[in-house]
């Protein structure tokens, strides 16, 4: 998960409950690390951090060919339809408007996991 905010991030502990481990990245600097070193199933990531951008974030795993088959969920507060296109442009998968209910996102993550788990067995 990206998000520089620690509440966003313990709602998402909460949301997910035991038997995942989730990773906090607080900038997209210390996001691309977590690409380099970790094995990961799903990004979730808010579309503001500070003044960087999690849309640059998508951009940049979606340049890596590693990374291309990544499911990406944008999880922010911006509502508009062109927020929302300009998401799916940047290479995100899922677009989820805060506030958001904890079944609903937990069925979503299970959604693209297993997405890419039938589309992508060898990964």
């Amino acid at each position: 998960m990206v998000d520089s905010d620690p509440g966003a991030v313990e709602k998402m502990e909460r949301a997910l409950g035991e038997g995942f481990i989730l990773l906090c990245a607080t900038s997209v600097k210390e996001a691309k690390q977590y690409l380099q070193d970790y094995s990961l199933d799903i990004m979730i990531c808010e579309v503001r951090l500070g003044q960087e951008s999690g849309l640059d974030l998508c951009r940049h795993a979606r340049s890596i060919p590693s990374f291309q088959h990544l499911p990406i969920m944008l999880l922010t507060s911006h509502a508009t339809l062109p927020d929302k296109v300009a998401g799916f442009n940047a290479g995100a998968d899922d677009y989820v408007v805060k506030p958001y209910d904890a079944r609903q996102i937990m069925a979503r993550i299970r959604l693209l996991v297993r997405l890419k788990r039938l589309q992508y067995p060898q990964e």
